[in-house]
């Protein structure tokens, strides 16, 4: 793909930095990669204000509003999170530790799971009742995930090489979090490149990774499609990362136009080199029928509107499709609250570019479909029966929420109905929610592990939104395995894996049903309070500022001010 002279030629100099630099990032020490990641977590802090600022003006609501804790949270908590999990996992191999501790990983009935989370005091104590475990590919044992873990820093370092990573535009932190696994996890120097959507953080990125950037392993660019193409065949680009659409991936390998079917059948891509994606999909929240209190109810169409309006539903992982039990009781009463919270939000815009073309198509397939919003936003479409509806068949990215009900004679028929719907009808294998009582769980144990052993989506939140697992470090986030370059589905390989875990199948992620002190009735106790990430919580600002300094530079002191703020949410 051609490109002005003058764009080329600064994107051949910034490979050429990176050609020439290569050789000495692979042969920097374990004990100075740590210190440059220390000496990172200060740039976030000192960043975190203004970074959180420049994404909340771009989506239309100042620094103040009650949105832009979803800024704090997807910007710089989210990197200092990711930093000091990289850390915690890089100290405990300079200490001459296993990366990964003996006991977190487990053989069970022939298969293989790694307890990645809590992973430090500090985890147990904030996220108190939160647990995620990642499942292991079957054929793989205990030992070989041991032996396999961090190969970068264990005897197998990967050689000099060039990464690109193609940027994505609705979440902040994406770009920044693919650069670090790229430079830890893979060994691999960058040059990643803006999405003009949000290329404005350029600037704090360049401030965060200064070390790096001074060292010619990191470099920035801009540009749109063009340069991300001559970026992606460039001689000097050794491998891709790419989050997006599968249209980008696609129009990458296999170029657009007539030619671009016929490359596709004959297996003969533009680009051949190791090409890694997060690519999105249709992400279901499923609901089972369960003794469920008013409290309950509220809570949990709490839960299900963050999953939905986190970032205006313009998230790869955002909740698009709402599976309910079609006789429960509780549908009707969990609709009734999930359209109050709709209702009660602050005004917002869905600000990513298309989304009123897209949410126009739904409401066009669906003019009798609810608002619960400005200008037809917020969009609720409370029964879907053809599975050709464009709810199902098409990732709208914006604030449109379809329900469809299954058969419910007992919760095992519905949950084997929910499974069979997820897999094989919804596209997109990213992440999946299940929420479920703990009185249905303990009842009926066999139809819930069954269901949580047999959706193959890469993330499943049991009683947590999926989105979670991008945010924690030590949560290998991407897509089930199993696509392939012909049909990419929702992408290829694992970022965020702190533990640099191998032959990862999928990641579970557990959160208590209820909040404390409630919880303790709900048969789910815990610590932890309204989830400060949670769209209506009332200090949800001030607990994830607190929360970015605290993460970046643990300290007792700062505890008091942090539950302060948290439990008034």
């Amino acid at each position: 793909m051609a490109v002005p002279a003058t764009d080329t030629a600064l994107l051949d100099q910034s490979l050429a930095t990176l050609r020439e630099s290569a050789d000495s990032w692979t042969t920097t020490p374990v004990a100075e990669r740590i210190t440059l990641l220390e000496n990172m977590l200060p740039r976030v802090v000192d960043s975190a204000a203004a970074m959180a600022a420049a994404c909340a003006r771009a989506k239309g609501y100042g620094p103040d509003s009650p949105w832009a804790a979803e800024d704090w949270i997807g910007a710089p908590w989210a990197l200092a999170q990711n930093v000091s999990a990289t850390l915690h996992v890089l100290r405990r191999i300079a200490e001459g530790k296993d990366p990964v501790d003996t006991g977190a990983v487990q053989d069970s009935a022939g298969r293989t799971f790694v307890d990645v989370f809590p992973a430090t005091g500090w985890d147990r104590l904030l996220l108190n009742g939160f647990t995620a475990r990642v499942w292991i590919r079957p054929g793989t044992d205990a030992q070989q995930v041991r032996d396999r873990a961090a190969g970068e820093y264990r005897g197998r370092p990967g050689r000099p090489a060039v990464a690109l990573v193609l940027g994505a535009g609705n979440v902040a932190s994406i770009t920044a979090l693919d650069i670090l696994h790229k430079l830890y996890a893979e060994g691999q120097v960058v040059v990643a490149k803006m999405n003009p959507v949000n290329a404005y953080l350029r600037p704090h990125f360049e401030r965060i990774f200064a070390d790096f950037t001074d060292r010619g392993w990191v470099r920035f660019v801009e540009g749109g499609t063009a340069e991300g193409g001559y970026l992606a065949s460039h001689s000097d680009v050794d491998a891709i990362h790419v989050t997006g659409s599968s249209s980008t991936h696609d129009a990458i390998l296999w170029g657009t136009g007539e030619r671009a079917a016929q490359r596709r059948r004959d297996d003969t891509p533009l680009v051949t080199k190791p090409f890694t994606s997060e690519l999105g999909g249709i992400s279901p929240c499923i609901v089972a029928p369960g003794p469920w209190s008013e409290a309950d109810f509220r809570f949990q169409a709490e839960h299900i509107v963050t999953s939905k309006m986190n970032n205006s539903g313009h998230n790869c992982i955002a909740t698009q499709i709402l599976v309910l039990p079609r006789s429960w009781d509780g549908t009707e009463r969990l609709l009734d609250e999930i359209r109050r919270v709709l209702r009660e939000l602050p005004p917002r815009s869905d600000y990513y570019p298309g989304a009123e073309r897209r949410l126009g198509a739904v409401r066009e397939a669906h003019p009798q479909a609810e608002s619960h919003g400005e200008a037809d936003s917020r969009i609720l479409v409370p029964d879907i029966t053809d599975h050709d509806d464009l709810m199902i068949t098409d990732e709208v990215f914006g604030s449109a929420l379809g329900v469809v009900r299954l058969p419910d004679a007992s919760p095992a028929e519905f949950l084997r109905a929910a499974v069979e719907f997820a897999n094989d009808t919804l596209p997109g294998t990213l992440g999946a929610t299940l929420v479920v009582h703990p009185t249905t769980e303990r009842k009926h144990r066999a139809a819930v592990e069954a269901a949580i052993t047999d959706l193959r989506y890469g993330t499943l939140g049991v009683n947590c939104w999926s989105g979670m697992g991008f945010l924690l470090g030590y949560t290998p986030w991407g897509a089930y395995p199993g696509h392939s370059p012909q049909d990419i589905g929702s992408g290829v390989g694992f970022v965020h894996n702190a533990f640099m875990l191998e032959d990862v199948e999928k990641t579970v992620l557990r959160a208590p049903f209820a909040p404390a002190p409630r919880g303790l009735f709900t048969g789910s106790p815990s610590l932890s309070p309204r989830p400060p990430h949670f769209v209506t919580n009332r200090t949800g600002l001030t607990t994830i500022e607190r929360l970015t300094h605290f993460t970046a530079a643990p300290g007792v002191t700062k505890l008091p001010a942090l539950f302060a703020s948290a439990l008034r949410g």
